[in-house]
């Protein structure tokens, strides 16, 4: 498209983002005129996609890092004649598919954005999978803020993109100087951006963001450059093409004062239709099983650590599934992913320890097709649980792993246990959360795991644990097993993982003083097995909860939920770690906490006495 028309095609952008935020009375117009031209040009003349198809194999890949630019985003889709006028104008509007940031409910978002610092992240996963998984010469756009390069997320994403050599990644950074609350951190100095990409090794161009044969320029260099990924770094000016707003403070997220003027200042509504270049014809074979899935088998009574169970099913899924990649952050011979890393290399990823930039490249590669798992300790999900959140808001498919969980891990200390995790990961929307006590229940849900939807989680145990089921065992994700049940039950101990363990041994030592406890496993935390949960309450009358994790959110708290909406509700002791541990063996750590089989034992007794 010639310059004059390309300068159109801005200023129709623009237009349509101050129009659709008028109609919703909110939004953020200023933010999309700064980069109308930077995506006008990128529409007409560098997009490679087909509107009708966006699943095509062959297709580009655009992301909004900055997702409250939403309304340019839209604009952009009416110009390729994705969406029409009508529907742009229901921005923000209850049931209408153009929220106020973008999500998936678009066939043409990958992805949900909005939480600065991520976009750039997850571009590198679909880069990834691009030129590693797909093998298919397309590229990945992402448009940033500058605001957002405050993120260390950002920079986690810059520094795996370069040693990555991800040549088909372009950030697009839009230098408009001025954030939500004021000046950004480095305004318009483009070249302090530049210094820092640079010193990661990225190919950079610095660009008036508002000359179109300057971004018509930048973008080829960018197509052609080899080896490394490149960043754009344009000055632009917040609210460009409206006076009343022009670089003015104070105006972020708001509609514009005086719309209709400012649709005549700009030259009042446009109707350019864009034809958008197509992909390139692309033949990648869609991720396949490939056989029988074999998985590993223990024989009851082994002591085997159920990160191990993890590692041998997790390669065995490899061998069976052509669609399982895997991630780990630098700790794979612990998390035993580096199991499948030895017999499948080239679906394995090493993410080093960048927390943010695992999920974040997990959430990439599932937007490609790929089944991913994602590994590393459970207490360092914690530092990427935002991208989790928003991966539930990408309708995202995930496999997420952690590892060393709990004050059963030891002599390491507080700072390596993760007794949040559960919490977190039910927290989370239509997450399931899994934690095995056996290796045959490992190699079932990890295999498991795969055939769900949405964020899955699973918590697996450092040091060895006896194997109780046998291979044959079936554990389907929602259930529970009876580990200990007689008719004649006086409590019931509900437990999972370690402390499962702990609660069979409990039971055996209460057997001898004549008090029978039934035993549950509820492998599935989230979601619990309420009818297993309320038909033992009924016959026992007392319940035990048992958990090595905080009582906050827990396996514990899993438990009560099953007796919402009126069912009646039986004492209830709740055992958890409820001080802060220290060093010491898993044993002493167990007993120290008041989770072990003594604590167990106790609690029932308690509560047996108390119904007598």
């Amino acid at each position: 498209m010639q310059d004059h028309l390309l300068s159109e095609l801005g200023q129709q952008l623009r237009v349509d983002s101050v129009r659709a935020a008028a109609a919703a009375g909110s939004g953020h117009p200023t933010s999309s005129m700064s980069a109308a031209d930077l995506m006008a040009v990128l529409l007409a003349n560098h997009l490679h996609y087909d509107f009708e198809q966006p699943r095509h194999p062959g297709n580009d890949h655009l992301v909004f890092s900055k997702g409250h630019a939403s309304p340019l985003l839209y604009s952009l889709f009416k110009a390729a004649g994705a969406i029409s006028d009508e529907e742009l104008l229901t921005f923000r509007k209850l049931g209408s598919r153009v929220e106020g940031h973008p999500t998936p409910r678009l066939p043409w978002v990958d992805v949900a954005t909005g939480s600065l610092g991520q976009g750039l992240p997850i571009g590198v996963g679909l880069a990834l999978a691009r030129k590693r998984l797909d093998k298919v010469d397309s590229r990945v756009w992402v448009l940033c803020g500058d605001s957002e390069l405050a993120e260390g997320s950002v920079w986690e994403a810059v520094e795996h993109g370069s040693y990555e050599h991800l040549d088909n990644l372009t950030a697009i950074i839009d230098v408009n100087r001025l954030g939500q609350r004021g000046p950004t951190r480095h305004a318009w100095d483009l070249g302090a951006y530049a210094r820092r990409l640079h010193a990661f090794g990225w190919h950079t161009i610095e660009i008036d963001g508002h000359d179109v044969t300057a971004i018509d320029r930048a973008y080829g260099d960018a197509a052609s450059t080899v080896g490394r990924p490149t960043a754009i770094i344009a000055r632009t000016v917040k609210g460009r093409g409206v006076a009343a707003v022009e670089n003015r403070e104070g105006l972020h997220g708001k509609p514009l004062p005086d719309p209709e003027e400012a649709v005549a200042e700009l030259g009042g509504v446009r109707e350019m239709a864009v034809p958008v270049l197509g992909p390139a014809a692309a033949g990648i074979a869609q991720p396949s099983h490939e056989g029988p899935l074999t998985l590993p088998r223990f024989d009851p009574g082994e002591e085997v650590a159920t990160r191990d169970a993890f590692g041998q099913a997790l390669a065995a899924l490899g061998t069976a599934r052509g669609d399982v990649v895997v991630l780990d952050g630098e700790v794979g011979d612990s998390t035993r992913t580096e199991l499948f890393a030895k017999e499948h290399p080239e679906r394995f990823f090493e993410c080093f320890i960048a927390e943010q930039q695992l999920v974040a490249a997990a959430i990439g590669i599932q937007a490609r097709g790929w089944t991913p798992y994602a590994s590393t300790f459970a207490a360092f999900f914690t530092r990427a649980y935002d991208f989790v959140r928003m991966a539930s808001i990408s309708r995202a498919d995930l496999n997420l792993v952690g590892s060393h969980a709990g004050v059963a891990i030891g002599e390491d200390g507080p700072s390596q246990m993760g007794l949040e995790d559960l919490a977190a990961f039910r927290a989370v929307h239509g997450s399931t959360v899994l934690y095995p006590c056996d290796a045959n229940q490992t190699a079932r849900l990890t295999a498991e795991m795969a055939e769900e939807s949405g964020i899955r989680y699973l918590r697996t145990t450092r040091g060895k644990t006896p194997v109780i089921y046998p291979p044959s065992e079936s554990f389907p994700i929602g259930g529970s097993k009876l580990v200990r049940a007689t008719d004649d039950d006086h409590v019931t101990i509900v437990a999972a993982g370690v402390t499962l363990h702990e609660a069979i041994a409990a039971a055996d030592r209460l057997a001898q003083e004549g008090i029978h406890a039934r035993v549950i496993d509820l492998y599935t935390v989230k979601p619990a097995d309420a009818q297993t949960l309320r038909a033992a309450a009924d016959l026992t009358g007392a319940l035990v909860t048992v958990e090595d994790h905080h009582p906050e959110g827990g396996l514990g708290d899993a438990v009560l939920e099953a007796f919402c909406d009126g069912y009646p509700m039986p004492p209830t002791a709740r055992l958890a770690v409820r001080d802060m541990p220290t060093s010491a063996t898993p044993a002493q750590q167990l007993a120290a906490a008041g989770i072990d089989a003594e604590a167990i034992a106790a609690a029932a007794r308690q509560l047996v006495g108390a119904a007598n």
